[in-house]
């Protein structure tokens, strides 16, 4: 692919899209545009990385950002909500938004779509984020446009504002860590660096069909996650089993007075629901490494360049 390949990420401003723009700029790719609605992630990242283009644009609504788009060399969708309480903000960010830009894209000459997904679509879990993204994959499979579809696990890195680093901020915060029930949640936690990595080979190998699960190779109870984010971190605070119930009801109470909270009770959840994903050789499949979990982890903490930078939430 061609340095000055237009490369066009809706819903670019959050994790994934900050983590591929440092990256594809590493690598000399010059022609990047970020299309958001996150004023302060698109300010943060402006900042950061003044020389790409980052353009407000609500996708669920139609507008000059269709033209973006359109004389694309390459899209990937990136746009998600991810958590909340409001059914409506899921259908607006994860299905109508889709929509339009699939529209977009058939009313260009787009070169290629990479569509990322999520592993939740294989999920026992029901709430609002696992259906709407159902949706959203199922409305891209029938478009017609040939893409890869990548479905990762929970992600975490540089510019993680939800996930381990809000957990990372929160456990600064406080003297005393709760953790639900006993904790031994499995998860399947998946380095954002590599996934960008996985991306960049699907740009740069033309990769154009196939549904890919990218699960995180290894498997590691939440309470372990927690403990290794104290141990990046160098956190003080005293990490807690507390009773689920409890747990849940302090959720709650928490989303009854914050519009956005950090963690809902379905994340809660989700989080127990025994969902255990495919690990596939995606690394030997796309042509990339894969990084440990403790690595990873230092990096995402302790990297000079980006491991202080905090998204909004």
């Amino acid at each position: 692919m061609k340095k000055d390949a237009k490369i066009v990420l809706p819903g670019g401003a959050g994790l994934v899209g900050q983590n591929l723009v440092a990256r594809l700029l590493a690598k000399g790719y010059t022609n990047i545009v970020v299309l958001d609605k996150h004023r302060a992630n698109l300010a943060v990242l402006k900042k950061v990385q003044p020389t790409m283009t980052a353009d407000y644009a609500d996708l669920a609504e139609p507008g000059v950002w269709q033209q973006q788009v359109a004389s694309a060399d390459v899209v990937v969708m990136l746009q998600a909500q991810i958590g909340g309480n409001d059914y409506q903000d899921f259908v607006r960010n994860n299905i109508d938004a889709t929509r339009l830009i699939l529209e977009s894209i058939k009313a260009g000459n787009v070169g290629q779509l990479i569509h990322i997904s999520s592993s939740v679509v294989e999920s026992v879990a029901s709430d609002f984020y696992t259906e709407s993204k159902k949706e959203q994959e199922r409305m891209v499979l029938a478009s017609g446009i040939a893409c890869p579809v990548l479905r990762p696990t929970l992600m975490f890195g540089w510019f993680d504002r939800k996930h381990l680093g809000w957990l990372s901020r929160f456990m600064k915060k406080v003297p005393v860590f709760p953790i639900p029930g006993h904790g031994r949640y499995m998860r399947q936690p998946l380095y954002v660096g590599d996934f960008c990595n996985v991306i960049i080979s699907c740009m740069e190998n033309q990769i154009r069909s196939g549904i890919c699960n990218i699960s995180g190779h290894e498997k590691i109870d939440y309470i372990d996650i927690i403990r290794e984010i104290k141990r990046a971190t160098h956190a003080r605070t005293l990490i807690v089993n507390i009773p689920y119930r409890l747990f849940y009801a302090l959720i709650w109470l928490w989303g009854l007075f914050d519009q956005n909270p950090p963690f809902t009770t379905q994340q809660l959840a989700a989080l127990s629901a025994k969902d255990e994903f495919e690990v596939t050789d995606w690394p030997a499949q796309f042509g990339i490494r894969y990084t440990p979990f403790a690595q990873a982890i230092d990096e995402t903490f302790n990297d000079p360049a980006y491991g202080h930078i905090v998204l909004e939430f």
